[in-house]
């Protein structure tokens, strides 16, 4: 892999994301402090921009006739759904809700990510050799 400004700045996109995320998952309360957010509705702002983001991902890679990627990309963000589904269970909800709601949510997006990585790809077609 070449070593460009613009492969840096993408492994500093996805530690940036890893260092958050995790930290939220290790120190939540030290996570959401140094977020800003006072307000726990702000909360929903943020998930919701989230959500909208991860929507916007795939649908750009599904536009793009990026399929394969696709699939890795969904495949990946599978574990949306099932942490929802933990979180649920960990903080009060019913697990019976947690399995219906998120647990077919994780279960479809599976399904949908191991679809997407089975297709074929079509045959690119050969250079004809100059006679």
């Amino acid at each position: 892999m070449k070593l460009t400004l613009t492969t840096v700045m993408s492994w500093l996109v996805v530690a940036a994301g890893l260092y958050f995320g995790l930290g939220y998952l290790l120190n939540g309360d030290g996570a959401a402090a140094g977020f800003g957010i006072v307000d726990p509705t702000g909360y929903y702002v943020v998930k919701g921009v989230r959500d909208i983001a991860y929507a916007l991902t795939a649908l750009i890679l599904l536009l793009m006739k990026q399929r394969r990627a696709l699939g890795w990309v969904v495949l990946a963000d599978a574990i949306i759904p099932i942490g929802d589904c933990l979180a649920v269970i960990t903080h009060g909800g019913t697990v019976g809700y947690a399995l219906a709601v998120h647990g077919s949510a994780a279960v479809l997006v599976l399904l949908t990510a191991g679809l997407l990585l089975r297709e074929t790809m079509p045959a690119r077609p050969q250079p004809v050799p100059a006679p």
